[in-house]
């Protein structure tokens, strides 16, 4: 065969080969947007907020009274004018931050952080206008805040869109007023989703490479079809660079209405206290899932115990939404209209089984959950010394006195150590029996064998209630 034919037989092959190893992509989210066009349509959307604190000022601590028997006059005349002058002049603390016009009639968006305690709030447009602004609603948990500003006109507003259906990956653009430089465009990608980086029991922060700095707090991540689908919340600086953070714009609607509608936000609430599953926990329970919110204790006269939910449950569907993580559970219930009758499937006794809760209405300050028989301590083979309680071993370790067992040493590398078991917490299960004394303790752990898994429902001493699991390594 003539060279020239094998050489095309060959670029034929590896054609043939590159086309079946990298898959064609035809999604539109992948091809880059056109970002000059974007922006020139929605800088006028994104708004820069100025706030206004004023710092009264504070009268000098007064000075302790002289110890010596008289007072020098002038010491004393002059000591007391000056305890009684200011420390300091009245003074207005100022900051910077973003938000962007939801609605033709004037109504911005931006974080609770940018706003609050603020005395004056100016809403400066992209062509200069500054406007005062009124602060309709806000929200601390979500970090959200809605401001009304009036001109007799109409505003440029930016079109909420659907981030349920962002993907990883996709392209994303930030606008916003990073370091006091007003209209500042961003670009990147989507890193991740569900990110939680504990800041507040509703954490569902989208992840994104597009530069976000201080002063972005606020402003709108537009997806490329130039809807908003996050609003810009956090970053973690690090060397060189950041990652950003933005509350996903699903969660932000029906806040954003109930601020409109009243100022405030009211929340579903069911009384329990749950934990997300790992795999030791949920081999104990016998799933071989990790899927679920583990409930570890319900509070009393609550729609959880009134529905019948009790620890160990294993809530896998809420609503007929699917339970991945246990952290997905809080949002949901928070978002359920009060007095709905919502269907749970829960994992109980080895089984599926459907229950039915009135979700309560959440209230300020609520969260949505070898034996040495002589000196009473034993020494197990999950790395745990334990004894039952007493008054002097309450009172040694800071904790209430109680019937039961107090762990009094956790042994350094052991499994307990490993999965958080800390000293002065109290063991109310141990494999789903209550070992009140250390002979039922000893005789769960005495049929066991290694590789089994040990499943522990804990007291710790600032009262949380909390299920952890470990393995038998001997």
């Amino acid at each position: 065969m003539p060279k020239k034919i094998m050489s095309v037989v060959r670029i034929v092959i590896v054609g043939a080969l590159c086309a079946l190893a990298v898959p064609h992509v035809s999604n539109a989210k992948s091809v880059s947007p056109d970002f000059v066009e974007l922006s020139k349509k929605l800088t006028p959307t994104v708004v820069n907020i100025r706030t206004v604190k004023n710092i009264k000022p504070k009268l000098r601590a007064q000075r302790p009274p002289q110890q010596m028997p008289f007072n020098n006059f002038f010491d004393d005349f002059f000591g007391r004018f000056l305890d009684e002058m200011p420390q300091q002049r009245p003074r207005r603390e100022q900051s910077l931050g973003t938000g962007f016009v939801i609605s033709a009639d004037g109504f911005v968006v931006t974080n609770n952080h940018v706003i609050n305690d603020a005395d004056e709030v100016m809403v400066k447009l992209s062509d200069g206008r500054e406007l005062k602004g009124e602060i309709k609603g806000k929200d601390e948990k979500l970090d959200l805040a809605l401001i009304k500003i009036s001109n007799g006109k109409t505003f440029p507003y930016a079109e909420l869109g659907d981030s349920e259906t962002l993907e990883v990956g996709e392209w994303v653009m930030a606008i916003g007023n990073p370091f006091g430089l007003s209209h500042t465009v961003t670009a990147g990608i989507v890193s991740a989703k569900g990110r939680v980086i504990g800041s507040g029991p509703y954490d569902d922060f989208i992840q994104t490479d597009a530069s976000i700095n201080p002063g972005n707090s606020g402003g709108p991540l537009f997806n490329a079809n130039g809807k908003v689908i996050g609003i810009n919340t956090a970053i973690i600086a690090g060397g060189g660079g950041g990652i950003g953070f933005a509350i996903p714009v699903n969660i932000v609607k029906s806040v954003v209405a109930q601020l409109r509608d009243s100022g405030k936000v009211t929340r579903g609430y069911l009384g329990v206290r749950f934990q997300p599953l790992t795999a030791d926990l949920a081999k104990s329970f016998g799933l071989d899932s990790e899927k679920g919110a583990l409930i570890a204790s319900v509070e009393k006269d609550t729609p959880a115990e009134k529905a019948g939910l009790k620890a160990g449950d294993i809530i896998l569907e809420y609503d007929g939404k699917s339970i991945s993580e246990g952290n997905e559970l809080p949002r949901l219930v928070a978002v359920t209209p009060i007095d709905k009758r919502v269907k749970m499937v829960v994992y109980r006794d080895g089984r599926r089984q459907d229950v039915y809760v009135k979700v309560g209405k959440l209230k300020d300050g609520e969260n949505v959950a070898a034996a040495s028989v002589n000196d009473g301590s034993a020494n197990d083979k999950i790395g745990l010394t334990v004894q039952e309680s007493t008054k002097e071993l309450a009172t040694r370790l800071g904790i209430k006195e109680g019937k039961g067992l107090v762990v009094t040493e956790v042994k350094a590398g052991s499994p307990a150590e490993e999965v958080g078991v800390m000293a002065g917490a109290v063991i109310i299960e141990i494999n789903g029996q209550r070992p009140e004394t250390i002979e039922k303790y000893s005789a769960v752990l005495a049929g066991l064998k290694k590789g089994d898994v040990v499943r522990l429902l804990l007291k710790r001493p600032d009262g949380s209630i909390h299920y952890v699991a470990m393995q038998i390594e001997q």
